[in-house]
């Protein structure tokens, strides 16, 4: 250690990162209509990826107050239940719900993530606080003060997964849910810039959770709630840095030895592609068909295609060939037992297996009833993962952030299929036209095996229309998800 750099207890201005966050937060106004337009979409997702989730009893069984009975009056609403409570449980609940399925939103980079993690931190912050303005004779928050912050809060996330990669150095993404959850809603809560800095710079200072329960041999159901912790402490530090006179932490990043950047980043500063404006709220890849990690989004959508061609003959299949980008072949390639639903939805072998044998793919296939099936394993056994240099290329192009793969199956009589190849999914912008019915079809779906059917028709009949949904006030449209005799 060299003491000569760590001795001088004279506080530095702050790190260049936390100031720019900060900027940004307080001061930026966004201008893009096909941001407004996409977040609109994202929120209805998102929500349907909720109630969805509810359907599940370990989700359901997370959903819940920090202890029995600790309930907030007048506190944020959790969709999908009849619970109030205070926003930092509040937003770990409804981050929970939005990330259980693997359904919701998705951004690929150099690191990974889901943006719609956030709503977590917004929809409770923003509630919570709308029920407290309202008793007060104060305004609500409307879905068109949401849409804003989640804008940034996926501009936040997805700028800085555009060029650091913190799943190289062992962290789990939920660390930039952390980040942009926190400056959000301390801006929310009437933050200034230094409060922002301040909150901003104690994320950084939690570190990164290890993403070994995303991989084999510790894959587990806690990757459907590490979005919801991060939202939890996002709000956390954003209230702490308003109510304790909290003072920042400036050189959390660039101090030397104890600072995130050589503690935790091998000594390297994070590098950025573009400033913080729309772009990644204009891009995001929305999971529509399949809920399934999203490195297999398109190799799915292959085998439904082979589907037709290869479901009576699944016993003479001699081997299948599946080409996919490096992060695929990295993160998703898996062989050997698969412990539970959460080893299933991240392995690339069983999602195209389920498809090929059933033309399906959906949550319950990842269930110990469906992976009983003798016929997956036998397939998975049979494939050969390999990544595709030209898809690595094309999924790191600014221009086309491609997710290919193709997929190929031969027969034992020397007999194949074509080889087919996809380059994006229906969630990607450059088919839009073609996704948003899918993802509309999948939120009334949601609302409709979810609420009683005067709810589901009320929460529609305000998402239908654009103005009117954009001026509804969040606990309007918040109160229209409750449930109030849950089973």
């Amino acid at each position: 250690m060299n003491h000569a750099d760590i001795r001088s207890a004279a506080r530095p201005a702050p790190d260049q990162p936390l100031v720019d966050i900060a900027d940004y937060v307080i001061d930026y106004r966004i201008e893009s209509q096909e941001a407004w337009d996409t977040a609109r979409y994202m929120l209805m997702d998102a929500l349907a990826c909720a109630m969805l989730a509810m359907k599940f009893p370990q989700c359901a069984r997370h959903v819940a107050p920090i202890v029995p009975g600790a309930t907030l009056a007048g506190g944020a609403r959790v969709p999908g239940t009849a619970l109030e409570l205070d926003p930092a449980q509040a937003a770990f609940c409804i981050g929970t719900q939005i990330r259980w399925l693997d359904f919701n939103d998705t951004w690929l980079a150099a690191e990974w993530g889901h943006p719609s993690d956030n709503l977590g931190t917004v929809l409770a912050v923003a509630d919570w606080l709308s029920r407290s303005n309202l008793r007060t004779g104060g305004k609500p928050f409307t879905i068109r003060d949401v849409l804003g912050w989640a804008i940034k809060a996926h501009e936040i996330q997805g700028c800085y997964a555009l060029k650091n990669s913190f799943n190289r150095a062992g962290m789990d993404h939920v660390i930039l849910v952390r980040l942009a959850s926190t400056a959000v809603a301390t801006a929310m809560l009437g933050g200034n810039r230094e409060q922002v800095i301040t909150a901003v710079s104690n994320s950084w200072i939690d570190n990164g959770s290890l993403r070994t329960y995303r991989h084999a041999p510790n894959t587990g159901p806690r990757k459907s709630w590490a979005a919801g912790d991060a939202c939890r402490r996002a709000v956390i530090h954003a209230l702490n840095a308003l109510t304790t006179d909290e003072p920042s932490y400036p050189s959390a990043l660039s101090a030397k030895t104890w600072g995130f950047y050589d503690v935790a980043f091998g000594g390297k500063a994070f590098e950025f592609e573009r400033p913080f404006g729309s772009y990644v709220m204009e891009n995001v890849l929305f999971k529509i068909s399949w809920p399934a990690e999203f490195h297999a989004q398109t190799a799915v959508e292959c085998a439904m295609q082979l589907h037709p061609e290869v479901k009576d003959r699944i016993d003479e299949i001699e081997r299948i060939e599946i080409e996919t980008q490096e992060a695929g072949a990295r993160i998703i390639d898996k062989t050997g037992p698969l412990a539970n639903y959460a080893d299933r939805d991240h392995c690339i072998q069983y999602m195209v297996a389920v498809p090929l044998i059933f033309g399906r793919l959906d949550a319950r296939d990842y269930g110990d009833e469906v992976a009983a099936d003798p016929r997956i394993d036998v397939l998975r056994a049979k494939m050969t993962v390999r990544e595709n240099p030209q898809f690595t290329k094309d999924y790191f192009d600014p221009g086309k952030r491609y997710i290919g793969n193709s997929l190929q199956v031969f027969f034992e009589d020397g007999s194949k299929t074509t080889k087919v190849s996809i380059d994006y999914p229906i969630g990607h912008r450059r088919r839009r036209a073609e996704g948003i019915p899918v993802l509309l079809d999948k939120f009334h779906g949601a609302l409709a095996g979810s609420l009683p059917g005067p709810q589901a028709g009320e929460i529609a009949r305000i998402c239908e229309d654009s103005a009117k949904m954009l001026a509804t006030p969040l606990p309007a449209f918040m109160d229209c998800f409750a449930v109030h005799q849950q089973s």
